[in-house]
């Protein structure tokens, strides 16, 4: 069914972090994710995600959160939803005929991140500048 393969999920992120708008900011990293159709900030620590799980799981969108620098609540209600999840949804990708190798929205994740951080490898000259020295 359709229905069963869309999710609805909700990641909360910790209190205490340098960004106080981790949620804004993680819409920001996962908007455009192939997999990730809804993306949208509850409240400044809190994520409303909706997601197709044969093209993307929970846990791939948190361990990429967490790789780009953002912090997970851990307290305990939230840790067991979050295994219970990535378990259920492990289930129905392997029963699905997924894998972990299928996967390139991490990638995108990470392109993302790349793109809004502020580095020393972007050129701030404009686009019609930058072929003259």
């Amino acid at each position: 069914m359709e229905s069963d393969v869309i999710k609805h999920r909700e990641i909360v992120f910790a209190e205490l972090h340098p960004d106080p708008e981790q949620a804004h900011s993680a819409v920001k990293l996962l908007e455009g994710v192939e997999g990730v159709i809804e993306v949208l900030a509850e409240t400044h620590i809190q994520l409303k995600v909706r997601y197709n799980v044969l093209q993307i799981s929970l846990e791939h969108i948190e361990t990429s959160l967490v790789d780009c620098g953002f912090h997970l609540s851990s307290k305990l209600i939230y840790k067991i939803s979050r295994a219970l999840y990535y378990y259920t949804e492990e289930i129905q990708r392997a029963n699905n005929g997924c894998s972990d190798e299928d996967h390139n929205s991490t990638r995108k994740i990470f392109i993302n991140r790349y793109e809004h951080r502020t580095h020393g490898c972007s050129d701030p000259r404009p686009e019609h500048w930058r072929k003259y020295l």
